[in-house]
């Protein structure tokens, strides 16, 4: 089946139509939920936006797109972007908060933010005949299946939901496509791709069968409610391999993904949904070369992950303040000092100063910034401190995961490299032992100011000079 623009549209009529393969199966499955993608770069946003425009013909229609933040929404070349690529051509007319299309005839496509849990019930009475989800593994159990109840239509329309997304191994959205991977539950299985299942939701369990019959006779005989209506549910996986269009404009996307982490490569590109960044996965000690000696630097800082106590009988193991010294020289990093101590607020301070004094005013003094008034206030009493040399300030905006991430791939490509000195081991061991959940590990001071100093050199816009 064909996307085709209905004939209410003005001449010359306007034919839109998936690219064969994934994007055509997700975009002709008559499936009540239909979910698409488990890989980057499959065409899933794309595919998500095509899917309303079938019945824009119609005046009473209306979708929802929901991504989990506005920023999701309006980011470059994101949904709201690329919306207007597609849909402004057609006649559709914009407004922005809400971000919505309204299209000639009336009908109406809008893209929604749903960032907390709580946020599902400002749905309350609402009748949807088309929900959509862009990456639904970042949404909440609770927000999609209170949704669903608000799935309906009295336009004509049949309501379905459909929704796109890449692996996540502790989301909801495993078990729900669990069928359509493999034994191992870790990647898609072609073979099973589209194939239509039966669902009943019978309190928190999720009942499936192979057949509509298997499941009204279940709920009728065993449930004692023949009123339930089973969903018929699919997954169809997509990958960046099935995108010819986005292959041919942008030959360096895949490049890209090939230069993730290792973690990430496998998610991204090859749509994993098991693997996890356990120790050794994110940084391994093998991704550091160490030298004895190194080539002179282009540019230099240091970036600090401050702390402010002793350990003392309540608390024998606290937090360590880090300033972990960085130099990028011919695109490599080289990691060459990094200073590590615990002590009260004013002694931090002081060896703040003391090791900027070492350093020279050729290094640039990193800082991560705590959050409202108090951190603005620290900062600018660092920037008195230290007049003379050059400060940077970072807020803290992300995972500490995602904060690493740069830095790993670089890490993992061999690009970052160390000099020895007796900090290696408890640099290195510190490293090692993250992982993607913030419970299983111990210290993280070295590793997120190595990850700051990172960012400095590699020139990231996030920074805020002071």
């Amino acid at each position: 089946m064909s996307l085709t623009m209905l004939e209410t549209l003005s001449p010359p009529r306007t034919e839109i139509r998936p690219q064969p393969g994934p994007q055509e199966v997700f975009l002709s499955t008559p499936a009540d939920i239909a979910v698409f993608g488990g890989a980057a770069g499959g065409g899933k946003t794309m595919a998500l936006l095509m899917e309303p425009l079938r019945h824009v013909g119609n005046p009473r229609f209306g979708a929802v797109i929901f991504r989990r933040t506005v920023p999701q929404i309006i980011a470059e070349g994101g949904l709201w972007d690329t919306a207007a690529e597609l849909y402004a051509p057609l006649g559709a007319e914009p407004i922005q908060q809400p971000y919505r299309w309204t299209f000639p005839s009336g009908a109406k496509i809008e893209c929604q933010q749903l960032q907390h849990e709580k946020d599902a019930y400002n749905w309350q009475g609402a009748q949807i005949p088309l929900i959509e989800y862009d990456e639904l593994a970042q949404f909440t159990p609770k927000q999609f299946w209170y949704l669903l109840s608000r799935n309906r239509s009295l336009c004509g329309v049949r309501p379905y939901i459909r929704a796109a997304t890449n692996p996540d191994p502790d989301s909801f959205v495993k078990e729900l496509i669990r069928w359509w991977l493999d034994n191992e539950g870790e990647y898609a299985d072609e073979s099973k791709a589209g194939i239509l299942r039966w669902m009943l939701r019978s309190g928190d369990d999720v009942l499936w069968f192979d057949s509509q019959g298997e499941a009204r006779d279940y709920a009728a005989d065993v449930l004692r409610h023949p009123e339930l209506q089973p969903l018929s549910v699919t997954f169809v996986p997509s990958s960046i391999y099935d995108n010819r269009i986005l292959l041919e404009s942008n030959p360096t996307y895949l490049a890209n993904l090939q230069a993730l982490t290792r973690v990430e490569k496998e998610r991204l590109l090859k749509g994993n949904w098991k693997v996890r960044a356990t120790a050794g996965m994110i940084f391994s000690r093998s991704d550091f070369e160490i030298l004895d000696a190194l080539p002179a630097p282009e540019k230099v800082c240091r970036c600090w992950d401050r702390a402010a106590t002793e350990p003392h009988p309540e608390n024998q193991d606290p937090d360590w303040t880090a300033g972990v010294k960085m130099a990028r020289t011919n695109g490599s990093f080289f990691i060459t000092d990094v200073a590590r101590f615990r002590r009260k607020s004013g002694e931090v301070e002081t060896r703040i100063k003391n090791t900027a004094s070492q350093d020279g005013p050729g290094c640039t003094v990193v800082l991560y910034k705590d959050p409202g008034q108090a951190g603005k206030a620290e900062i600018g009493y660092y920037y008195r401190l230290l007049a003379g040399y050059s400060i940077r300030s970072l807020s803290e905006t992300t995972r500490k995961y995602l904060k690493w991430q740069p830095l790993a791939a670089q890490a993992q490509a061999g690009n970052v490299k160390l000099l020895r000195a007796p900090w290696n081991d408890a640099f290195l061991s510190e490293l090692e032992n993250l992982t993607e959940n913030e419970s299983e590990y111990g210290h993280d001071d070295q590793a997120d100011a190595a990850a700051g100093a990172f960012e400095e050199l590699a020139g990231r816009k996030s920074w805020r000079p002071v």
